[in-house]
């Protein structure tokens, strides 16, 4: 597949094939100056809201919110963050008619999809203008105050998205199935496996696996029957069992742990060969898995100025206060 297929000349904070697509509908009147920005990730969806000079007035949090996994459910929670920040910031529903919404989700890949989250949100108590697009696009805006530059994710899911010249690329981001190396999800996975593959008898067993079937109560149909109905963020949750264990020195959690820190440098390597100077490692395994990846990306991986949730904001079409003064949600 032709990475031309992820580029397009600028559009405001957008791509114009999967990951990036936004849409907008419905548009600020003169006067308005709340914008809400909404962090739809696998693990949890966070919203923030702030003023037309980028101080925070309100910030709300719920479940998971991936719309590839559950749509209906997504949309839920997404509705749930809204109306709790709102209502944290005393905004009544035609107060509401003041906001723009940014939404940075996870597993929006399509126009369509776009096109759907945005028209069954733009009803919900008449909000004045709602714009989506994924969340590596949101955390990218992030982690760089809206300029160019790079992240690598590292979260439930990985993936890397480079934005130069006012171009973007994606690279991985494949979802589970079929890609997420380095993230937790396939962490998990693979200390699963690996601890099905020593209670089966054909694999070293280690405190590592003996733990990950004590939570099966030891016995694989229990894991089997789990797997059936098991999302990324399911498997996620091994991840820091698997991370100490590396840590220990356990011969399973070792090699697994060294798996996803080549993956995730992998893909740093890929985005700086796209002409990204600035690279930022962001998501929920950031902090843990960096002290594992080669020492020569050090220099080049750097801590993103703002979070996702701030990077809807900024596709919301609202401002961040100076880095130099902090981010209160970052």
């Amino acid at each position: 597949m032709s990475r031309d297929r992820f580029k397009n000349n600028r559009t405001t904070f957008g791509l114009a094939a999967p990951w990036g697509v936004n849409e907008e509908r419905g548009q600020l009147a003169q006067g308005d100056q709340y914008f809400l920005g909404i962090d739809g990730g696998a693990t949890r969806c966070r919203a923030r809201l702030r003023d037309s000079s980028g101080a925070m007035l309100a910030q709300s949090s719920g479940p998971a919110a991936n719309i590839y996994v559950d749509y209906a459910g997504a949309l839920a929670v997404v509705r749930s963050v809204i109306s709790a920040a709102l209502d944290q910031a005393g905004l009544s529903p035609v107060g509401s008619r003041r906001v723009a919404v940014g939404l940075g989700l996870a597993g929006l890949s399509t126009g369509a999809e776009v096109a759907r989250i945005i028209a069954d949100l733009s009803a919900f108590d008449g909000l004045a203008a709602v714009r989506a697009a994924n969340d590596a696009v949101t955390a990218c805006l992030g982690a760089h105050r809206g300029a160019d530059g790079g992240i690598v994710i590292a979260g439930t899911g990985s993936a890397a998205l480079a934005r130069v010249g006012g171009r973007e690329s994606v690279i991985g981001g494949r979802g589970f199935l079929l890609g997420d190396d380095g993230s937790a999800a396939r962490i998990g996975a693979d200390a699963v496996r690996a601890a099905l593959r020593a209670f089966d008898g054909l694999g070293p067993s280690t405190p590592l696996t003996r733990s990950v079937m004590a939570g099966f109560a030891d016995d694989a149909n229990v894991a089997v029957k789990w797997a059936l109905t098991a999302k990324p963020s399911d498997y996620g949750v091994f991840a820091p069992l698997v991370l100490d264990a590396a840590g220990a020195g356990d011969e399973v959690g070792r090699p697994i742990v060294e798996a996803a820190a080549f993956a995730l440098a992998a893909l740093a390597r890929a985005t700086q060969r796209l002409g990204v100077e600035r690279i930022a490692l962001v998501g929920g395994l950031s902090k843990s898995i960096r002290p594992r990846l080669p020492v020569e990306l050090a220099a080049i991986l750097r801590e993103p100025l703002f979070d996702a949730t701030d990077g809807a904001i900024l596709l919301a079409g609202g401002v961040l206060p100076d880095p130099a003064d902090g981010s209160e949600g970052s």
